[in-house]
């Protein structure tokens, strides 16, 4: 599973998806929050659920 940032000048767009090689990415849901939602949900999927930061695959 991943969750893509994409920031913009107003909001954050948020992708969840799952990628299985040697498929394509798989997405399963689009979420637009204002910077600092989207922040505070970075830092709870890095300290509670066990994601990473790193480039993107894709």
């Amino acid at each position: 599973d991943y969750v893509r940032f994409l920031p913009s000048q107003e909001a954050v767009e948020i992708r969840e998806g799952s990628h299985l090689p040697p498929q394509l990415p798989l997405l399963k849901s689009r979420h637009w929050l204002a910077i600092d939602e989207a922040e505070a949900w970075r830092l709870e999927l890095q300290q509670d659920a066990g994601y990473h930061c790193s480039e993107p695959l894709f």
